[in-house]
This record gives structure tokens, sequence and C-alpha cells, in this order.
């Protein structure tokens, strides 16, 4: 097991883009977006858990090198039945911020099943409807090497 050499590599902008989807119960939905979720606002506790899931990522994933991100964004898109998470990372580095990526959306759809468990659980407290499904990275783009003075 070992990290990967990436010393001899340029440092260039790096962008990630993944994806993921939870689905919830209709009046789940309807809570969120009438803003009646007892705990706050589920999509502002899943942005602030996306950024600072991004930051994170290589003490959450073990061989994941430290990155200097230079930027983060969070979208979503709610549907009738479940929630997107969009979840952009962008560096100037010498390896990928796909892993960033995703540990963000995965972080967000998390924080957002935490925020609204008590109005998905049926009446024996488990979770027939709830699901997180399609994490997956959307685009990757590595970019031209930056100059010393462009930086």
């Amino acid at each position: 097991m070992t990290m990967v050499e990436v010393s001899g590599k340029p440092e260039v902008l790096r962008i990630a883009r993944a994806k993921g989807v939870i689905r919830l119960r209709e009046s789940t939905i309807k809570r969120i977006l009438e803003e009646r979720v007892e705990k706050g606002d589920p999509l502002t506790v899943a942005r602030v858990a996306a950024v600072m899931a991004v930051k994170k990522t290589p003490e959450i994933i073990p061989l994941c090198h430290p990155i200097p991100v230079t930027g983060v964004k969070v979208d979503f898109e709610l549907r009738s039945r479940e929630v997107e998470v969009v979840v952009e990372v962008k560096a100037v580095a010498r390896t990928g911020v796909e892993m960033e990526a995703l540990t963000g959306v995965t972080a967000a759809l998390l924080a957002i099943w935490d925020m609204v468990k008590a109005y998905e659980k049926d009446e024996r407290g488990q979770y027939p409807e709830t699901e997180i499904r399609g994490v997956k990275v959307l685009e990757k783009v590595k970019g031209q090497p930056l100059s010393s003075d462009s930086r």
C-alpha cells in the first residue's frame, strides 16, 4: 500500500464534478420547500457538510493526497421524490480532485438524510423509501500547466 508519487507532475488546474441523489417521501420534499424541517434548512446544512468533507477528504480516504482546494460549488435540484446534489471542486494541483467531489456529494446526501430522518421513518423506525443512489463523477478536467508568473 502506497500513496502515488506525484512530485514530478506539473501543477495544473483540476476540476471535478460529481453528483448523487437521495430519494425521499413527497411529504418530506414539501417540508423542505416550505421550510418546515424542525432541525433547520437541510440544504444549508448539506452545503456546509459538502464543503467540510471536501476539505477533509485526505483524512477520510487513507491514500488521498492533501490538495490545496481553491473552490467548491454545491448545487441542489429538488424533484417530487428526490434531491440531486452536484459538487464541483477546483484546485491547482498535481493530482485530480474527483475523490474530493465524491466525498462532498456523499457528505451532503448524508446530511440531508440526517436532517429529515424523522419524517422518513415508518411505524417501526425503518426507512423503507429513503435511498441514496447514483453517486458518480460527472466530469473531470485537467487544465494546462500554470506558469510561475500566472499564480
